[in-house]
C-alpha cells in the first residue's frame, strides 16, 4: 500500500516533528530590483542572522533598495526569483 506524498503541503511545516531536517534560510526580498535571494542553508538562525549582514551589504553595493530579510527555514527550489509588476 501506498501512502500519498504529503511532504510539499505547506501547512506542515508547522508540524515539529516534521520539520527538524529543514534548513534555515536567509530569504531577501527587494523592492528593485523586484526580486526574492535566498542565501543558506545554514544549521540553525542563529548561524543565518549572524551571516544576513554580508548578503544585505552585497545588495546596497549592487544598489538594490527596499530590502526585507527573512530567517526561515525552508526548501527554495530557486535561489533568485525575479517577480514580475
Amino acid at each position: 500500500m501506498h501512502l500519498p506524498v504529503i511532504k510539499n503541503l505547506p501547512f506542515l511545516n508547522n508540524i515539529p516533528f516534521l520539520n527538524q531536517n529543514i534548513p534555515y534560510w536567509i530569504k531577501i526580498r527587494t523592492a528593485q530590483p523586484k526580486c526574492i535571494y535566498y542565501f543558506g542553508p545554514f544549521n540553525n538562525s542563529q548561524e543565518a542572522k549572524l551571516n544576513q549582514n554580508g548578503y544585505v551589504e552585497d545588495l546596497i553595493e549592487e544598489q538594490a533598495s527596499g530590502i526585507y530579510v527573512e530567517i526561515k527555514k525552508c526548501k527554495p527550489k530557486n535561489l533568485t526569483v525575479y517577480e514580475e509588476d
